[in-house]
This record gives C-alpha cells, structure tokens and sequence, in this order.
C-alpha cells in the first residue's frame, strides 16, 4: 500500500500556528485593560487626595474667618492713683411735698415758686363747710351729752342717799349709778370726736413746716383739695426743700471704701461753676457695700448759704487716697459691661481670649484708670467684639500703637 503524501506541508503548518496567535492577542487585551484600570484608579486617587486637600484648606480657611480680627497692645503704665473724681447727686437737706390734711376748696394761696419761707408761715387756706357744720354737731352732741351725764349724776347721788335708809331699793340705786358713769363715758366720746374734728378744722390753714423755698405749686385757687398723700386721692399742695445746706451722694468704689473717714473734707466743683471749688463734708457712710455695684453710699454735705447751687445738679466729688499700687490707662473702648462685672480681655498664648474683671479709676471719656486686675506683661485687646466669650479664638492684629492711643 502506497505511503500518503502531503501535497501542502506549508499549509499544515500554518493550521498548527492560529491558536497560539489567539493566545497572545488575548493577553494583549488582557494587559492594555489592567493597564487603563490602573491608570483609572491612579487618577481618581488623585482626584480624591486633591478633593481632600480642598475640604481641608476650606475647614482651615473657615475656622481663621470665623476667629474674629482683634488688636492688642501693652496696657501703658499710669500714675500712681492719689486722687480719683466721681459723680454726685446734689439733693435738698430737706425735702418734704405739702399735702392736705382736710377736705374743701382752696380759698387762696400765698407764695408761689421760688419764693423764700419761714417755718410757721401761712402758705394757703382752705374752705371745708362740710368740716364746719360737723364740728357744730359734734359741739350739739356734747352739749346734749354733757346733760344727760349731769342728770343722771344727780339722780345716782340721790338714790345713793336714799338707799342708806332704805327708802328705794339697792338694785334701783346700782342702775342710776351705772347710768351716770355710762353717761360720763359718752360725754368722753362726745369731747373725743370734737377735738378729732377741731384739729381737722385746724388744718384748713397749711403752715411751712421748716425754713425752705417753695419749688413747686400745684393747686390754684378755688380748686377742689382732697386730702392723703401718694397713692390716696390726695393733690399735692406745694413742694418745699430745705437749701441752706445740700446733700451730695455718691457711690465709693470698695477698693477705696476703707480710707474714708467722717469728717474728713472733700472738695465739690459743678459744670456751671467753672474754676470755683466748693469744700463739703463727709457726714455719713451706709456702712455696707452694695453687692451690685460694690460701691459704698457716701454722703457729703456742703453749705449753700450763698444760694448759689442748686439740688438735682450733679457734681463732681473728688475724692483724696493714698496710693493704691501700679495702674494701667487703657481705651474706654476696652472695657466690657456685663452681669459678671466690669472686665477687660487680653490676649494668651498668641491666640486665645482672656477675660479679666477690673476696677476703673479715673475716667475722661476718652481713657480709663485700671488700679486693680491688669498686669504690666497683659496683651489688652482695644476694642473686643461684644460676643466675645472666655477662651475664643482670635485672630491678632499687629499693631504698633499704645493702648492709650487704640481709642483714638
């Protein structure tokens, strides 16, 4: 048997080479696929890492605009405090508002304001009919007490001699007895209530009860006057006030409380009195610190027998101390007003508020005396936000200028 033949060797070999060129073309496919996916994941990698970054630089960004932009300096050392001026409220040594004690109609009046009276002087009359026809019954009504009482004295003698001989009985004698002492008793009530309306009657003429000016009239003649005070139905009648002398009251810081002494000299001067310096006296103290304000209610009186203060004005009470220690000048825009008290805030640790309580000394609108709670080493912030609290963050302003000069 003839051996076959293969006419096309070639062709055979061809057959034999397809699969594996498959092969190759599939693990090309297979690697450009790995390659892309990488290069995918490499991109949204640094897609995110970028978006990252950004979330981050914007929270930073955010947290230092949302730390509010302060300027600080060194609070500038002041003088020692040996004098310090407050405010003080000038008041009458006296002050009493006239009302009526009766009821009627003002017949007339005789001093108006400002009119200068003595104690004891007629300042009006008032017509009371009403007041006067009572007092003429409770004179009837005395008399017709008066009578009875007399009759039955008369009667209780006579039975009382009468009784000894047996002539009426006892118990007639006691009931003339009893009547004449309950008639006596009425006769006491009857002279009660005319004396009660007499003093009555007696204020239908208003009397100056002390040396004083008149400073208000509020009634005129012929007008109807009742009678009480406050929150009665009463009118007040005139206002009088006692200016030989005036009061002036001021409220002491508790730091200078104890270097007041009664009847020590402390000099007064008045917006309307320029270059003139008025000398009062320390009278009185409350003896006791308001726990509001810390301060101490002083009173000083000074004479006026020129006329030439007046009460109500305010006055500026200076007062003289021994030095008290180092003190700052600081802007009046530094310093903070709350429940907690007055406060100033500084700045520590480069960044972060520190809210101090302090105690003013001198104040000129301008610049304000620290003599207590400030350090020479303290970053005062000059004008802090009114919501800053304890602690915040801030963002610090440099600045060359002095705290005394960051108000201006």
């Amino acid at each position: 048997m003839a051996e076959e033949h293969n006419p096309n060797p070639q062709a055979a070999h061809t057959y034999d080479a397809a699969p594996e060129q498959s092969a190759a073309s599939t693990r090309k496919v297979l690697v450009v696929v790995v390659v892309v996916l990488l290069i995918l994941c490499v991109f949204a990698a640094i897609g995110i890492l970028r978006r990252m970054h950004a979330d981050s630089a914007l929270a930073d960004r955010t947290n230092a605009l949302a730390a509010p932009f302060v300027t600080v300096a060194p609070a500038k050392p002041g003088a020692p405090v040996e004098t310090f001026v407050l405010p003080g409220n000038v008041t009458a040594y006296t002050d009493s508002p006239i009302y009526a004690r009766t009821e009627g109609y003002l017949r007339h009046w005789y001093f108006d304001i400002g009119a200068h009276v003595k104690k004891g002087e007629l300042l009006a009359v008032i017509d009371t009919p009403e007041l006067d026809k009572q007092v003429a019954q409770a004179e009837a009504d005395l008399a017709t007490a008066q009578a009875n009482a007399n009759n039955a004295r008369i009667q209780a003698q006579r039975y009382s001699g009468l009784v000894k001989s047996d002539a009426v009985s006892q118990q007639d004698t006691d009931t003339f007895v009893n009547q004449a002492a309950a008639t006596e008793s009425a006769v006491k009530s009857s002279q009660a209530n005319l004396q009660r309306l007499r003093e009555l009657q007696s204020f239908e003429r208003v009397y100056a009860p002390f040396d004083g000016v008149v400073t208000a009239r509020a009634v005129d003649t012929g007008q109807l006057i009742s009678s009480g005070s406050g929150q009665a139905a009463g009118t007040e009648l005139f206002h009088l006030q006692a200016l030989q002398t005036l009061r002036v009251y001021t409220n002491v810081p508790q730091l200078h409380s104890q270097t007041l002494r009664r009847g020590m000299k402390i000099d007064l001067t008045f917006p309307e009195h320029p270059g003139k310096t008025y000398e009062g006296t320390l009278e009185r103290t409350a003896d006791a610190i308001d726990p509001t304000s810390r301060t101490l209610l002083v009173e000083i009186d000074v004479s006026n027998r020129s006329g030439e203060l007046m009460p109500g004005a305010l006055a500026q009470v200076h007062f003289k101390t021994p030095p008290v220690g180092p003190t700052f000048i600081v802007p009046a825009t530094a310093l903070i007003f709350r429940r907690e008290g007055m406060q100033v805030s500084t700045v520590v640790n480069g960044d972060v508020a520190h809210l101090l309580p302090v105690m003013i000394g001198e104040d000129d609108g301008a610049t304000v005396q620290i003599i207590s709670g400030l350090n020479s080493s303290d970053q005062v912030i000059l004008d802090p936000p009114d919501s800053l609290i304890e602690g915040e963050k801030v963002t610090v302003v440099k600045t060359g200028n002095r705290a005394s000069e960051g108000g201006k």
